[in-house]
């Protein structure tokens, strides 16, 4: 089991953690409920212990409001392959579904209707965007050319503040493409996103316009989000660093450094793949379970 309380709790600019608070003393410790975790797996399998494949199913905790596909605490399945690629978690992920699809209904969970079949479709972010707008989103990776790509979607609610890359982006997707996911593609594995997005992984050496990483979507709701880890420590820490600027812009508050987790890279860290999996939200997407383990 990993800690749960932990010195930073993640970097992600959107996603909020719980900061622990001393009842007894009345004040806050330097101390997050950690909103993954990714950092201390890492350290794990970074380590001389020989651990090539590692996993954890263990409570996650995140500051957002709560839904049938997500609540402050969540339990998430989150696993890794040392020495592998990202590739090998899209198996996995496609015989992990597969076999919920074929043991829920022996357990009395029903499938959703529109769960017909467990085969899975694939596609790339640039062939998505293609096939719903006509549009090749790799031609539109600064902030001017996408911001004029969104001109031509009066129909989506632009602010007038200027806004980051990825923000535009988000505007797009979520009213654009979403939308068609969750009406034609039950089932949806979706990689290869636009470098802007690469987050902890890895550009594609032949196309380093693109990050080697992917998403699952089941009923028009992403499920898992798995990357092929980035290993350059100098290049993670100014990713950080470009995380921590934002945040602080966009919300007005800053997290520790994670002074572990650049330990562990600075140690040279191992070419390896990951993925992060909410348990609920599979279960609810597959089978419209809500909230199976919470009252």
């Amino acid at each position: 089991m990993t800690p749960p309380a932990v010195e930073n709790p993640g970097m992600e600019v959107h996603i909020h953690p719980f900061q622990l608070y001393s009842v007894y003393r009345k004040e806050l410790k330097p101390l997050f409920l950690h909103t993954s975790p990714e950092f201390c797996m890492k350290e794990l399998i970074a380590s001389d212990e020989g651990f090539n494949k590692i996993f954890t199913l263990t409570y996650s905790f995140r500051d957002e409001p709560e839904s049938p596909i997500h609540r402050p605490q969540f339990i998430m399945l989150e696993w890794y392959r040392k020495n592998e690629r990202f590739e090998s978690i899209m198996k996995d992920m496609e015989e992990l579904i597969q076999y919920i699809i074929k043991n829920g209904p022996q357990r009395g969970l029903r499938l959703r209707d529109s769960i017909s079949s467990s085969k899975i479709i694939k596609k790339t972010m640039q062939e998505i965007f293609q096939d719903e707008l006509g549009i090749d989103i790799l031609q539109y990776l600064d902030v001017a050319s996408i911001k004029n790509l969104l001109n031509r979607f009066p129909e989506v609610p632009v602010p007038n503040s200027e806004l980051e890359w990825d923000d535009y982006f988000f505007l797009l997707y979520l009213n654009k493409i979403e939308p068609s996911i969750s009406k034609k593609y039950p089932l949806l594995m979706l990689s290869e996103f636009p470098a802007p997005l690469s987050a902890l992984s890895t550009l594609k050496e032949s196309d380093p316009r693109v990050c080697e990483r992917f998403e699952v979507y089941i009923n028009g709701i992403e499920v898992c989000n798995c990357f092929n880890e980035l290993t350059n420590s100098s290049e993670q820490k100014r990713r950080f660093n470009d995380q921590s600027r934002l945040k602080n812009k966009i919300y007005n508050y800053d997290l520790p450094e994670p002074k572990s987790f650049y330990k562990t890279m600075d140690s040279g860290f191992p070419p390896c793949a990951g993925i992060a999996l909410g348990v609920e939200r599979i279960l609810y997407t597959i089978f419209e379970v809500e909230n199976p383990f919470y009252n």
